[in-house]
């Protein structure tokens, strides 16, 4: 009796630690921001060389389409972006992806970059930095297009910029089909004296909007890779140390959100210094990804040649690691927060692609991924279900142990191990299976979570997006009523919230009941109170979660059902299903 009480123990543990961490970690957005620290911007003449060449910021917002009107620009058009980038400053500062949309419904295709003078600017900028050496092309300065019109894979263009002091710089620069920009820098000494130039690269976050980096469970903020090492810095954690430096040859280093990331490519067998900084202007904390080059020596009559590149993109895995390959950026593709369980996360994804790839579904896909798992675990499931079913079964035998030994704890002990030896059950065996379940759960949670493929994935009928919760509510009786519960005053929020549940957070209720039902009760009417009601409290849990994730907990729930009604069919052991059917074949039969 003691062992199956701490069987039931440990179920109630297990459980009660998978709603804390599903309930704290997964569902509850932190319920007020964080106090951002307040610093004093640092000017350090040779340590903030890579940013001192871009200071024009100013606290004054003005809207998008007046920013872009301030000056020359060169439109940029591929199969996969659209914007511009500006004469002044020669940056890349206006980009869209306009293979994705901001909302499900909408039309407006994703905004990456935001030119400088809006709220929240992000863009890229390159340039050189020397010291003692006049005319070196700044924020400011007025770039001359001197080949090409427009942007465009396989038509690059040229700007030119001659500072009448003996420098002449010209720029090349070139995009792909994806999301690479490939800048090649010449500066040509045309005076009589050498001088020293170091090229720099830098990406900048001009206030980060309120929706980024608030998330427990997802990374935004600095990612690269630098001396072979993944750095990640969140932005409050960046905020914290307004200025980290590495040195490296070679890597990379950006800015990156949940899906979409701007990163800045050196060449790859150059030692770079490489920067994270934060800066105030006003009441705006600017964010800086920097790389700075090493140092060039240009001699009269001489000129340099330096290639930087530039993704700014979505966080696609085939993509990143095609880049990766192609041009020997190392680690590339762990630009996606796999998380901590990273081993299960990308073989997970993997499948899925894999499943996708055939029957062109996602929600389909991850079907035959729970298939795939579930006969994985099966020797272990089978045994767990086997020694569940006899522990069902030897459900009189132990209250007759119970009400003879009531008296003698030690007694009641003794008989219940020796009635589990003849018997040859394991009353711990069912534990394994679920604990085994917690780690596979999290690691689809992060696949449909972060990565841009399960992004507006629709499955079938009403659910257009497994990446989001199921928009059916019962409170519009799953559409039948056309009304907006979130407008009711007062209890709204509720509605459309907490207590919000859909089709399938419903479906998935039903299913847990159905497979608690199946197992021994627990002997501690307490516990067996508690394990009733769990499936409830865990409809409204896993209610805000992603559609693909009640998909594949429900269907993996009606897998185990049927698995574990044959093993309790064949040992004739009492269960709901078979108590169901002979209730309605006498029923029938009268």
């Amino acid at each position: 009796m003691q062992n199956e009480s701490t069987r039931n123990t440990i179920l109630f543990i297990v459980c009660t630690v998978a709603i804390l961490l599903l309930y704290q970690v997964f569902v509850l957005q932190p319920s007020t921001e964080r106090q951002r620290a307040q610093q004093q911007a640092t000017t350090e003449a040779g340590a903030d060389a890579p940013n001192t060449a871009l200071r024009p910021e100013t606290a004054v917002f003005t809207d998008r389409r007046t920013a872009l009107a301030t000056g020359p620009r060169v439109p940029i058009s591929t199969p996969v972006l659209s914007g511009s980038l500006s004469l002044q400053g020669a940056r890349i500062d206006d980009l869209f992806l306009t293979n994705y949309r901001e909302t499900l419904d909408g039309d407006e295709p994703v905004e990456l970059f935001r030119p400088q003078g809006t709220e929240h600017a992000y863009f890229a900028q390159f340039g050189w930095l020397g010291q003692n050496v006049p005319g070196v092309p700044g924020p400011n300065t007025e770039w001359t297009l001197t080949e090409g019109s427009t942007l465009a894979p396989g038509a690059p263009v040229t700007l030119t910029y001659d500072n009448g002091q003996g420098l002449r710089f010209t720029r090349r620069i070139e995009v792909d089909e994806q999301y690479v920009f490939t800048l090649t820098d010449t500066v040509a000494n045309l005076g009589t004296q050498a001088i020293t130039l170091a090229p720099y690269g830098s990406v900048q976050r001009h206030g980060v909007p309120d929706d980024l980096g608030r998330q427990f469970i997802l990374h935004e903020g600095a990612v690269g890779v630098l001396d072979d090492r993944l750095r990640l810095e969140k932005y409050r954690d960046w905020e914290d140390e307004p200025r980290i430096t590495y040195e490296s040859t070679g890597g990379w280093l950006g800015i990156t959100d949940k899906y979409w990331m701007a990163a800045l490519l050196p060449d790859q067998s150059e030692t770079i210094d490489a920067e994270l900084r934060v800066r105030q202007v006003g009441e705006m904390n600017v964010h800086e990804a920097n790389i700075l080059g090493a140092a060039r020596v240009i001699n009269p009559g001489r000129q340099i040649t330096e290639t930087q590149r530039l993704f700014a993109g979505a966080k696609r895995a085939e993509i990143l690691a095609a880049y990766e390959d192609d041009l020997g950026i190392p680690r590339f593709d762990q630009a996606i927060d796999w998380g901590m369980f990273w081993f299960l996360t990308r073989p997970i994804f993997l499948t899925v692609e894999f499943f996708y790839g055939l029957v062109g579904n996602f929600g389909v896909a991850i079907l035959l991924l729970t298939v795939v798992i579930k006969l994985l675990l099966f020797p272990l499931a089978n045994k767990s279900y086997e020694s569940l079913s006899k522990m069902k079964m030897l459900a009189p035998k132990m209250e007759e142990i119970k009400k003879k030994h009531g008296s003698d704890p030690q007694k009641q002990q003794q008989e219940m191990m020796a009635l589990y030896q003849r018997e040859k059950i394991n009353p711990l065996a069912g534990c394994l299976p679920i604990v085994l379940q917690i780690p596979v759960f999290y690691a689809l949670y992060k696949v449909l979570f972060v990565t841009i493929e399960m992004r507006h994935a629709p499955f079938f009928g009403w659910i257009r997006d497994l990446s989001a919760r199921d928009p059916s509510s019962i409170w519009t009786l799953f559409g039948a009523i056309p009304w907006d519960p979130a407008t009711v005053p007062l209890i709204g929020g509720l509605l459309n919230g907490p207590l919000h549940l859909g089709v399938l957070p419903i479906f998935y209720g039903l299913t847990m009941w159905l497979q608690m039902s199946m197992n021994p009760p627990a002997a501690d009417p307490v516990q067996r109170k508690i394990f009733a009601f769990m499936p409830f409290v865990f409809t409204f849990i896993m209610a805000p979660f992603a559609a693909g994730l009640l998909i594949y907990w429900a269907w993996n729930n009606m897998l185990s059902i049927l698995q574990q009604y044959v093993i309790m069919h064949r040992f004739k052991a009492e269960n709901p299903i078979d108590t169901f059917i002979d209730r309605y074949i006498r029923k029938k039969a009268s």
